[in-house]
């Protein structure tokens, strides 16, 4: 039996899927799994900023795609870069357990935020963690940084910059904890969506695919994916604007936080809610429609009034 997997070629997607190939066939000795590299449109616009490139699934249309063509059986992605609709015909079956979801500050001179100089500039292609850091720190020059994690931290190492922010996720991945210089703690500055989770992504009906794979589910990051994948889609926000979830499985009960923010940080709604874990959807919507009533609709509005897309 062959198990094909869809993967983007970067050195971070192919950890992802090679960590998934390894556990598959661990696991099922007689499955052949191989991994088919597939380009979407975000790995070949990099000239751009994220939020001008237009639309929502960078880099996973065309995987999409390819699970719907069935020329492949499985698509691993990094839940972060997901949208909250997927395509008809496509579900996600199986969320392994999430890996660190803090935002990771990089730095070769400082050893904290709040060390960097009066005017520091600060890569990141991300207008989640420029608002976050900007309403931090208004003083900061922040550099839009586009390329994988080598590419990234290349541009650090050069001198041009005086910190970056990645997802300390992709690095202990790609076995790069070494340099994270300190962690932004969600209290300070909130993640992404989905980040450190990863999101296995199969036909709806496939069995044989699912039968394969759901060992490698984990309950309790499954529930938060959801729930933090609810309170996007009920913002109608895609990955490339400053909206910010997370949420943490206590015993029986879910704590989510969002976050909806100016571009340049001179407005932070952020909210918290706790509830049942067996309705993780529910409780995305509530803290969303929170949110949308004290202010964050009108945020939005003038966020895609600027030409920035959802």
């Amino acid at each position: 039996m062959i198990l094909r997997i869809g993967t983007r070629a970067s050195r971070l997607a192919l950890a992802q899927s090679e960590w998934v190939k390894k556990a598959v066939q661990t696991r099922h000795p007689n499955v052949r799994v191989e991994l088919s590299r597939i380009t979407t449109k975000g790995d070949k616009i990099l000239d751009a900023p994220l939020s001008k490139v237009g639309g929502k699934g960078l880099f996973v249309k065309e995987i999409e795609e390819a699970l719907l063509r069935k020329d492949v059986d499985l698509a691993v992605h990094s839940m972060k870069d997901v949208p909250a609709e997927l395509q008809k015909g496509l579900k996600i079956s199986v969320y392994p357990k999430r890996e660190d979801p803090r935002d990771a500050f990089v730095s070769k001179e400082f050893t904290a935020l709040k060390e960097l100089p009066q005017g520091a500039s600060v890569g990141t292609s991300s207008l989640r963690r420029s608002a976050q850091l900007l309403h931090l720190r208004p003083d900061l020059h922040i550099v839009p940084l586009r390329g994988n994690v080598d590419t990234r931290l290349r541009k650090l190492d050069s001198g041009d910059l005086q910190a970056i922010v990645l997802a300390a996720a992709g690095l202990n991945r790609l076995g790069l904890a070494h340099r994270i210089t300190a962690f932004l703690d969600p209290e300070t500055v909130l993640p992404a969506i989905g980040q450190g989770v990863l999101g296995l992504e199969m036909r709806e009906g496939d069995q044989d695919t699912l039968d394969l794979i759901s060992f490698l589910n984990d309950p309790d990051s499954e529930l938060a994916a959801r729930a933090e994948r609810s309170f996007l889609k009920t913002l109608e926000g895609g990955c490339q604007v400053p909206v910010a979830g997370y949420a943490r499985v206590e015993g029986d009960l879910i704590l989510l936080h969002g976050m909806v923010a100016e571009l340049d940080g001179s407005r932070v709604l952020r909210q918290e809610i706790r509830g049942p874990g067996d309705k993780p959807e529910t409780l995305g919507v509530t803290l969303a429609k929170r949110l949308l009533s004290a202010g964050a609709d009108r945020i939005l509005e003038k966020i895609y009034g600027q030409g920035l897309v959802p």
